[in-house]
């Protein structure tokens, strides 16, 4: 079994850490540089930095945060929200970002993937997946979870797959901030069908969380933010209780 990573993430909003439930009812926690130094000293494998209102107020992600951010790290910065094209992609990894996540853009231009991957290497394109179960499949929804957009979430991996992308960051709306568990079926129907890694994000609410999403599926990463922030648990305490049972991590 291939190490697997853990991976807080900051979901930033007017400038702010925020997080609510199944994307609504937002409230402030701190600061992005110092939560991310925060995690990065706890051992954090990467640190996620979405800026979750950017596509809806169709602006590009605070640049200025994120250079400040990643001043402040020793460990990759997955940076997304608001990236319409490949020049917005370069002015992210400019700004400090190791790997740059697109999701509304590439729903509505895939062929951004395949550019982004020539231009940049297919190392820092993240496609993020935000999945909400419809009937008996799962369907892709854009710009903050407002959109639904028709497309089947893992066909959708498998295309990006195949447009270039590095990794998939596959959430699930269903189970976003509600603390009961990563989504499983969502997780293994991805990553069970392409070959780049996927991180598991949504649902986490327990240190067990993680251990089950990376013994039940193939994911190579799980994602998380409310344990995280209002400290149930650090990273490290979560890698103690991985190694512990057998899981491979860092």
């Amino acid at each position: 079994m291939l190490t697997k990573r853990i991976i807080p993430c900051l979901d930033v909003k007017d400038g702010k850490v925020v997080k609510g439930v199944n994307f609504v009812g937002l409230k402030d926690l701190g600061s992005p540089p110092d939560m991310a130094e925060d995690y990065s000293n706890q051992g954090a494998d990467e640190i996620a930095f979405l800026d979750i209102a950017a596509s809806l107020e169709s602006r590009q992600t605070t640049l200025g945060l994120v250079s400040e951010t990643a001043g402040r790290i020793f460990v990759p910065l997955t940076v997304g929200g608001g990236i319409r094209s490949a020049d917005e992609m370069r002015d992210a990894l400019n700004a400090g970002a190791d790997k740059v996540s697109v999701n509304s853009a590439a729903v509505m231009n895939p062929e951004m993937i395949s550019e982004s991957a020539e231009r940049f290497g297919s190392q820092c394109v993240v496609v993020a997946i935000d999945a909400k179960r419809i009937g008996g499949r799962w369907e892709v929804l854009s710009h903050g979870g407002t959109k639904p957009t028709g497309l089947d979430a893992v066909e959708w991996a498998k295309k990006v797959e195949d447009l270039g992308a590095g990794e998939i960051l596959l959430t699930s709306m269903d189970a976003d901030g509600v603390k009961n568990g990563y989504d499983i079926p969502l997780n293994n129907a991805v990553a069970d069908e392409v070959n780049i890694p996927v991180i598991a994000s949504g649902g986490c609410g327990k240190v067990e969380d993680f251990y089950e999403v990376f013994t039940q599926t193939n994911v190579s990463a799980a994602l998380a933010a409310s344990v995280f922030h209002y400290k149930q648990f650090t990273v490290e305490e979560v890698k103690e209780y991985l190694r512990d049972k057998g899981v491979p991590v860092r």
